[in-house]
């Protein structure tokens, strides 16, 4: 449809009304069926649709239409516009956040200014695909839900990606290093974690431990007389 002509409809009726063309051809170049273009012709399609003059419009030349009306093999062709307008530029606007998500905006918020307070309004507006009175709200305490609102990380709610943190908290670093908070222990950095591992081998007693046996100590002697006697007297008793 991207060579179709501008209001197909309209065109075939001009063309239906003004020249010669056959369904096909008009069908063809208005990307319309051919029982459509004849319903055009017995006044059955489009009774209320004023013409269109593609010549006029500069769609089709007059000589092209000539050319056509001669030979009914001939498929009609769009004229090549003389004036090229340049391609609007694509501005990238707020993140789109879907609906199931937008509730837990607020508590990626306050993760990102608690745990990243280098960051600026811009960057967590890119990131959480809020407003600038949302996180001065939250940040303030004034936000209406302030007092049940939890830190979220907005990577795991699926706000952002953790690219997006990444290169946003590695660019607001560079910007403002004095806010830069140590957050603790993180991951190992990459080049340590894919570099080969090469093995080196152990003796048996460092991974063992030493196979020596302990001297086993003496046990107590018993006499075997006096134990039995005991149990004698104990009989006795009875």
């Amino acid at each position: 449809m991207s060579n179709a002509p501008l209001m197909p409809k309209a065109t075939a009726i001009w063309l239906v009304e003004n020249t010669s063309l056959t369904f096909d051809q008009i069908a063809e170049f208005c990307k319309l069926h051919p029982l459509e273009v004849k319903g055009i012709a017995d006044g059955e399609v489009g009774a209320g649709i004023r013409g269109l003059d593609p010549i006029t419009s500069g769609q089709l030349t007059r000589e092209e239409i000539e050319k056509a009306e001669k030979n009914a093999s001939h498929p009609l062709r769009l004229a090549v516009s003389k004036v090229r307008l340049p391609e609007p530029k694509r501005h990238r606007g707020p993140r789109y956040t879907p609906l199931s998500r937008r509730q837990d905006r607020p508590n990626a918020i306050l993760w990102l200014v608690r745990n990243h307070p280098e960051l600026r309004d811009a960057q967590i507006m890119r990131l959480a695909g809020t407003t600038k009175n949302t996180i001065a709200a939250i940040r303030d305490r004034t936000h209406w839900n302030s007092a049940s609102l939890t830190p979220m990380d907005p990577v795991t709610l699926g706000l952002c990606s953790q690219i997006d943190l990444d290169f946003e908290v590695q660019r607001a670093a560079k910007e403002r290093p004095g806010l830069v908070q140590d957050q603790g222990p993180t991951l190992a950095p990459a080049e340590e974690t894919t570099q080969p591992y090469y093995y080196e081998p152990v003796s048996q007693e460092e991974v063992f431990g030493s196979t020596a046996k302990k001297p086993v100590e003496q046990e107590d002697e018993f006499d075997v007389e006096s134990v039995f006697g005991k149990l004698k007297d104990l009989k006795t008793r009875e």
